[in-house]
């Protein structure tokens, strides 16, 4: 398994876990016009050092391979898994959006609604990388 791979992988559960955690933790019956930002920036800390924490590892475990740059076929992998989780992302930001046009929900519930689509593309893209890794494109 590749280092890209491995770093797929860490980084796929994080997303997994503290997007579930945020998920259960968030009140989506809340219709009030207030954004808790401090409540979704806990969730960006943790992500954030949680992610330092699994590519140190990795690096430190991996020092001969991480230092190296992506091959032709890593890139090609890599960029087509950012295509489709740019997808994914439009998608759910045009479902929140219409979610919130149609229901008339408060500012609060559309802001969720937006991160929770950056969650889900963030794994998507993990998730891609990793198909397309063993796939061999």
């Amino acid at each position: 398994m590749s280092f890209r791979e491995k770093s797929a992988w860490g980084m796929g559960a994080l997303m997994l876990v503290t997007g579930l955690l945020w998920v259960l933790h968030m009140d989506w019956a809340v219709n009030d016009d207030h954004v808790h930002i401090w409540e979704i920036a806990h969730f960006f800390i943790a992500v954030i050092i949680l992610s330092i924490i699994i590519q140190g590892v990795l690096a430190v475990t991996n020092r001969g391979e991480a230092r190296k740059p992506a091959d032709e076929r890593e890139r090609v992998a890599i960029w087509r898994a950012g295509h489709w989780s740019g997808s994914v992302l439009g998608v759910g930001v045009i479902l929140s959006t219409l979610v919130y046009g149609l229901h008339g929900g408060g500012v609060s519930n559309l802001f969720n609604g937006v991160v929770a689509s950056l969650i889900v593309a963030q794994f998507a893209q993990y998730a891609f990388q990793i198909f397309f890794l063993r796939r061999g494109v």
